[in-house]
């Protein structure tokens, strides 16, 4: 396909300054006077106020909604966002704050890691039939991202990215583009074909106008919602439609399992133990077809939610195979440098419970077969001892130290892991796999 040429003549990076996107940090300013109000982006928190100095400026802003402004001292400017119903603090700033600018607090993050960053709204009106727009990803959980502006009915495969490699916490500059509606769509960096983790199919930049995308991290971690902000407007809410879905034959013995999800292949038939990689899909009621050696799996389709990454663990033996729906967490440890790490049960004896231990450390305890774990966050390390056991049997279920030179496991930092424990407890198998 061919790209726009609106894209390939007219697109223009600015340089992005304190102007645009600020971290809020500093002391206050020289006493005049500012306008100032709360956009709440975090989905751990229906509702959030926001004082400055102890003065309520916003009240009760819902999710994906924009306070009124509110004038404020530049130079008192302690600035804290609260929970709305019982009024505990979740951040506090004291930005630095200019006199006569208005500014936008971006509240976003989840429930014990909610970060605030301050937008100046101050940037110069596009020229006629044009639109200045600046993408922040505020995802940290999602990585390194490539945003697409094309046209509404252009494909991707031979699109140029608007801004590639944006990383968590960062703002691409301001792009001058023609006004219009246009399809946006958002990859994983250098991903285009394989890894899409937003599509809003039509977003309107009006001519003049200054305008953000603001990217926040979804439940599962990898997929990203949107949300368009105009300056000293409105915003717009451009929530994910899609969820990612991930399927594991656990089977004991050699049954063959394949795996269909709204007619996509995402495990062919193939032999225990098999993991696949995660597909992403609309989100919602679901088509979801399981064989094993042939024979249709008797299951009612699971509804997948968006923005959410899922298992589907085929475990249990080929007479009596049963099905797990999973829900994954794999956003980054809150630690920047730990691990995330959880065990996933797939044994097919009912009962047989397992213990996931790193450096001799219990990690998750009694973990039913059928379920996961909640993830543990641990250090980081080059090698460690990673185990998992049974209180039931002697052996271990899993100790790849007996198959290495070393004995250890190399856990990267800011890693997300998975250990499956399958199959019958007497001969289980064992996988490592990274999620991210």
């Amino acid at each position: 396909m061919r790209f726009t040429p609106w894209a390939t003549r007219l697109v223009l990076t600015l340089s992005l300054s304190a102007t645009a996107f600020l971290t809020a940090c500093g002391g206050g300013g020289s006493g005049s006077t500012a306008q100032v109000r709360l956009l709440n982006a975090t989905q751990s928190y229906a509702q959030l106020d926001l004082t400055v100095n102890d003065k309520t400026i916003n009240s009760k802003v819902a999710y994906a909604t924009v306070g009124d402004y509110g004038g404020v001292d530049t130079a008192n400017t302690a600035t804290r966002v609260l929970e709305s119903s019982v009024g505990t603090s979740i951040s506090a700033t004291t930005p630095t704050l200019a006199g006569g600018t208005n500014y936008t607090y971006v509240s976003y993050g989840f429930a014990g890691a909610v970060r605030t960053s301050l937008l100046e709204e101050s940037q110069a009106a596009a020229d006629a039939n044009k639109a200045k727009l600046v993408v922040l990803n505020l995802a940290p959980d999602a990585g390194a991202l490539d945003i697409y502006v094309t046209a509404t009915g252009d494909a991707l495969d031979t699109a140029t990215p608007l801004t590639s490699n944006l990383t968590g916490g960062a703002g691409s500059g301001y792009n001058l583009i023609n006004s219009g509606t246009f399809r946006i769509r958002v990859t994983g960096y250098s991903k285009k074909g394989e890894d899409l983790r937003l599509d809003i199919p039509a977003v309107t930049f009006d001519s003049t106008s200054v305008n953000w995308l603001i990217l926040t991290s979804t439940s599962g971690g990898v997929l990203v919602n949107g949300m368009h902000l105009v300056q000293k407007g409105a915003v717009k809410n451009y929530p994910n439609t899609l969820t990612r879905v991930r399927a594991v034959n656990a089977l004991a013995g050699t049954p063959i399992v394949a795996t269909t999800v709204n007619g996509n292949n995402i495990l062919p038939a193939s032999l225990p133990p098999n993991t696949s990689n995660y597909f992403s899909f609309t989100a919602g009621a679901s088509t979801t077809n399981i064989t094993v050696n042939s024979i249709p799996l008797n299951i009612t389709s699971p509804t997948f939610a968006a923005g959410g990454d899922y298992t589907l663990l085929i475990w249990g033996t080929a007479s009596a195979p049963q099905l797990s729906v999973l829900s994954d967490d794999n956003r980054l440890p809150t630690v920047s440098g730990n691990v995330k790490m959880r065990l996933i049960n797939g044994l097919s004896v009912p009962g047989t419970v397992a213990t996931l231990n790193v450096d001799y450390q219990s990690q998750a305890n009694n973990v039913l077969p059928g379920t996961s774990s909640t993830p543990a966050n641990i250090s980081s390390s080059t090698g460690s001892v990673v185990t998992v056991n049974s209180p039931l049997q002697s052996d271990a279920l899993y100790n790849p130290s007996a198959g290495t030179s070393s004995g250890l496991t190399p856990l990267t930092a800011n890693g997300v892991y998975t250990i499956f424990v399958m199959g019958d407890p007497a001969a289980p198998k064992g996988k490592f796999s990274k999620d991210r």
